[in-house]
């Protein structure tokens, strides 16, 4: 993966730039007719959604709870609960969000999403803008998904956690900075929440010294929920090649405008 210019106009024969991240809020701004596609790999959703699976069993069955007490050498079973018991709130609902829905769904627990748009999703209760309160007042275990916008750049803060059942717990795989670290650490002290999972922190990469490798109550991974298929993300860069040379429709959807008309010509594309 290449680093991210910051100015793409030292490109003119650039057409097309391809993400093969699920976000595109590292990218600068466009160049007037330069088009930006996701890169299509249904693999990447698999993926991300497993770590929110997983991430969900954890909180669920208290395993920050067993790590600690395995480096202290204690045997000590924790309180059990069944995962219909347990109320899930998704924060962004959109391919990521409605997967994960799905299969948590299919476990058993009760699964509820939110989006801004509160578009309907088969088999889950979506909650639109102006009723977030609601939905995080029955989210025990809370994921965010969310995109970075200006919108939602700090979202999990104080003010949040605040509105969630006491002593729930929350996934983050979204983006590093929609968390205040400093609130979630003051929530974790509170009680307000018990555990929490990310694989996104705010700053990122975390500081070697930083608070959260240290306390039990936090499980960090390193940005590893999805990887991208080198593979996959070569095929699609040739097949967006292709269409620049026959003028067909781009493969994927831009990000930008909804919709690609590809221009043909001797174009170049990036892979970023």
């Amino acid at each position: 993966m290449l680093d991210t210019p910051k100015d793409l106009q030292r490109y003119p024969n650039l057409q097309v730039v391809i993400s093969s991240g699920a976000g595109v809020d590292q990218m600068p701004a466009l160049p007037a007719g330069m088009e930006l596609v996701r890169a299509l790999d249904p693999g990447i959703e698999e993926m991300v959604r497993d770590w929110v699976v997983m991430a969900t069993l954890m909180l669920h069955r208290t395993m920050p709870a067993y790590l600690e007490q395995a480096g202290q050498g204690q045997w000590k079973p924790q309180a059990v609960s069944h995962a219909r018991n347990a109320r899930v709130g998704i924060m962004g609902m959109g391919r990521i969000g409605t997967l994960a829905a799905q299969t948590l769904g299919g476990m058993g627990f009760k699964v509820s999403g939110w989006s801004r748009s509160g578009r309907a999703v088969a088999d889950v209760p979506v909650y639109g803008l102006q009723d977030l309160d609601r939905f995080l007042g029955q989210s025990d275990i809370l994921i965010c998904l969310l995109p970075l916008t200006a919108e939602t750049r700090g979202i999990l803060n104080a003010a949040l956690f605040a509105k969630l059942p006491e002593a729930a717990a929350l996934v983050h795989a979204g983006r590093g900075a929609q968390l205040d670290m400093q609130a979630m650490r003051d929530a974790l002290d509170s009680g307000a929440l018990r555990h929490a999972m990310l694989d996104v922190t705010n700053p990122e990469p975390l500081p070697a010294d930083h608070w959260a490798w240290r306390d039990p109550r936090v499980i960090v991974t390193p940005h590893i929920a999805a990887v991208t298929d080198h593979h996959a993300g070569a095929l699609h860069a040739l097949e967006v090649v292709r269409a620049t040379r026959t003028k067909a429709r781009f493969p994927g959807v831009s990000i930008r405008t909804g919709v690609l008309s590809a221009t043909g010509g001797a174009a170049q594309v990036s892979f970023l």
